[in-house]
């Protein structure tokens, strides 16, 4: 049985690889790679804007008779995302960058502007100092005069900062090294005093205490109200009534509202309702306190008794 997955061919004993044919490839091949786009650019037929770093499936070939210090240099062909037009450009080793050759138009950098415009200007010098040892010399005159400037703008900084200042440096310094004193021997007076609060001569008694900066609150006990009944109201003075008015005068506005619904709450408790008695028959004679001022006949029969009551 043959495996699966060949991994490992089978070489005769008599294989020799010289006698295989060399495939005959052409001179200038292009690889199909994957790159990213290397600057923000535009393309010349539809107007794409194409950012930095947009990745692109890309043909690369070596560029023929052009080389720069031994070194290869690359051309790259892309396609526009939108129109599909194609867009050309190469490696530039010289300044560590791309050159872009044909299809788009390379955008504004403002940095890149910057650096290759101070290049410029230091070879332009190193240029004229080359040809001309005047230009050296006044060039190094300049140079001396302005750091003589910025020298002596500098020590008059310095005076005017000194004559401002109030204290020296010593006196900050003797300052806070008294300040660190004081401080030390505040803290040992406290540890101490703490110390003679919890261990002191008085050790009969035992006290634990938790030492806070904060001191804690005092609790304080509740009042307890006496509670009135609705009778003492009846029961007051009138005098004590009268005083308390006189001595508490109520607002205008609390006197014409609320008035009658305080006195309602404080009569509520007055009214009592009655229990149903028992039924009990219980025999009244009624009694004449005063005798009728005349006796009629009629009364005399209304008032008549038996012998024993008369008694």
């Amino acid at each position: 049985m043959s495996e699966r997955k060949v991994l490992n061919k089978y070489y005769p004993p008599d294989f020799d690889p010289n006698d295989i044919p060399r495939l005959k490839q052409e001179r200038n091949r292009q690889w199909n790679i994957r790159i990213m786009a290397p600057f923000n650019m535009r393309c010349n037929t539809c107007g794409e804007y194409i950012y930095k770093g947009k990745k692109f499936n890309s043909r690369k070939e070596d560029v023929e008779d052009e080389d720069y210090l031994g070194l290869k240099i690359f051309r790259f062909y892309i396609r526009c995302p939108r129109c599909v037009a194609e867009i050309a450009f190469k490696t530039d080793p010289a300044s560590t960058d791309y050159a872009l050759e044909a299809g788009a138009t390379r955008n504004f950098e403002a940095a890149k502007t910057a650096e290759l415009l101070a290049r410029r200007e230091i070879e332009e010098k190193e240029a004229e100092e080359k040809n001309n040892p005047m230009k050296v010399l006044e060039n190094r005159t300049k140079a001396s005069r302005q750091e003589m400037d910025m020298l002596e703008t500098l020590e008059d900084l310095k005076q005017l900062n000194s004559r401002h200042a109030k204290l020296d440096h010593e006196q900050v310094i003797k300052k806070h090294e008294i300040y660190e004193q004081k401080l030390k021997e505040l803290q040992d007076e406290e540890d101490e005093n703490f110390v003679q609060s919890i261990f002191g001569k008085n050790q009969q008694k035992v006290m634990k205490r938790l030492h806070d900066d904060d001191e804690a609150e005092e609790i304080v006990p509740p009042i307890k109200k006496e509670k009135q009944k609705p009778t003492d109201i009846l029961s007051a003075q009138p005098s004590l009534a009268s005083s308390s008015k006189s001595s508490v005068e109520k607002p205008a506005w609390s006197k014409s509202i609320g008035s009658i619904a305080a006195s309602k709450n404080k009569l509520s408790g007055l009214i009592v309702k009655k229990k149903p008695e028992a039924a009990v028959k219980v025999e009244v004679t009624p009694k004449l306190s005063n005798p009728p001022a005349a006796n009629t006949g009629l009364s005399l029969v209304g008032a008549y008794s038996d012998s024993d009551q008369s008694d």
